[in-house]
C-alpha cells in the first residue's frame, strides 16, 4: 500500500517538476497578469465612459433648465404683450364709443337748433300774419294816413 502512495507522490513530484521545467507557472502568471490588465483597462474605460456620460448628462440638464427658463420668459412676455394689446383695444374701443357719442350729441344739438329755428320762423310768420290781420281790421284810412305822416316825421328827424 505504501508503494502505491509512494509512486503517486513520485508521480506528483515529477508532474510538478515538469511544469516548473517548462515554466508553466510563469506562463500561468503571465496569462493571469494579462487577464488582470485587460480587466483593469476595461474597468478604466468603463469609468471614463461613466464620467463622460455624467458630464454629458450635466450638460443636457443645464440645457434643459435654460430652455425651460427661456420658455417661461417667452410665456411671460407673451402674457404681457396680450395684456397690453387688450388694454390698447379697450382704450381704442372706449375712444371710439366716446367719439360716436360726441358725434351723436352734436347731431342732436344741430337737430335741436334746426327745430328751434324752424319753430321761430313759423312763429314769426304766424305773428306777422296775425299782426297784418289785426292792422287791417283795426286801422282804417284815416289812421293809416296819420301813421304814415308820423313815420315820415320820424325819418326826417333821424336824417337831420
Amino acid at each position: 500500500m505504501m508503494t502505491d502512495t509512494f509512486w503517486a507522490l513520485i508521480g506528483l513530484l515529477l508532474f510538478i517538476a515538469i511544469l516548473v521545467y517548462y515554466k508553466v507557472p510563469a506562463l500561468l502568471n503571465r496569462f493571469l497578469d494579462k487577464r488582470a490588465e485587460l480587466i483593469r483597462s476595461e474597468l478604466d474605460e468603463a469609468r471614463r465612459t461613466r464620467e463622460e456620460a455624467q458630464e454629458l448628462l450635466a450638460v443636457y440638464q443645464a440645457k434643459r433648465e435654460q430652455a425651460e427658463k427661456e420658455a417661461k420668459e417667452i410665456i411671460a412676455a407673451a402674457k404681457r404683450e396680450a395684456e397690453l394689446l387688450a388694454k390698447d383695444a379697450h382704450q381704442k374701443m372706449a375712444d371710439y364709443v366716446a367719439r360716436r357719442n360726441k358725434m351723436a350729441e352734436q347731431k342732436i344739438a344741430h337737430a335741436e337748433s334746426e327745430a328751434v329755428d324752424a319753430v321761430r320762423s313759423s312763429v314769426v310768420d304766424i305773428a306777422v300774419a296775425a299782426a297784418k290781420e289785426m292792422l287791417v281790421k283795426e286801422i282804417d284810412e284815416k289812421k293809416s294816413a296819420s301813421l304814415i305822416k308820423e313815420s315820415l316825421a320820424d325819418v326826417k328827424a333821424h336824417l337831420n
